[in-house]
């Protein structure tokens, strides 16, 4: 009865895996071999204008730039997740929103109201490895914090997975010496180039 539940376990892990399996293993690839995915298209992605506006708003002194750009998403419904930077002579704005397929990079002037929103092409190799490098957590949105719950259980299954592997593995006397062999130079090669690398 046991066998079967880690059986039908590890079965199910490996297909409610396959999403982020595949995702890791692409963004991996795309992430080592750069140069191949980048034959087409420079280093660092154009960015193509998409609107531009006059926007006046009024900030006090001492406000911050995650301040104003939260302000500015949401008069722009942009909401979501971003990164913004003021030029040092505090008047250049930039907000990075931060989305899977086509980020936006919003420069807006703020002592001339000035408002430029531009965004970037889909390119699957910087899409990659966006993906690959998203964080959650800490956040103040749903998706990024899901994003990382399921990262974590994601990371249990994973274990649940190599431990159920196992079990099979050791349950079947006739694959223990060979499956030992193979489980064997596995870790000597892992160990050999953590150690020279």
């Amino acid at each position: 009865m046991f066998s079967k539940f880690v059986r039908q376990t590890h079965m199910y892990l490996g297909l409610f895996l396959a999403p982020w399996i595949l995702l890791y293993a692409l963004s991996t690839l795309a992430m080592t071999h750069r140069e191949a995915f980048r034959l087409n298209f420079p280093t660092r992605l154009p960015w193509a204008k998409e609107s531009e506006q006059i926007l006046p708003l009024q900030f006090s002194t001492g406000a911050t730039p995650d301040f104003m750009g939260e302000q500015i998403l949401q008069i722009l419904h942009l909401d979501g997740n971003f990164r913004a930077t003021l030029s040092e002579d505090k008047d250049t704005l930039t907000i990075l929103r931060n989305e899977a397929l086509a980020p936006r990079r919003i420069t807006y002037s703020v002592t001339g109201g000035h408002l430029l929103i531009e965004r970037q092409p889909f390119e699957a190799q910087p899409f990659l490895e966006r993906m690959h490098r998203r964080r959650g957590y800490g956040g103040s949105f749903a998706a990024d914090n899901g994003w990382a719950v399921s990262i974590d259980a994601v990371i249990v299954a994973i274990t649940l997975w190599v431990l159920s592997g196992l079990w099979m593995w050791w349950e079947l006397k006739i694959t223990r010496r060979t499956g030992g062999l193979v489980a064997l130079s596995g870790a000597a090669l892992f160990v050999a180039l953590i150690l020279t690398s």
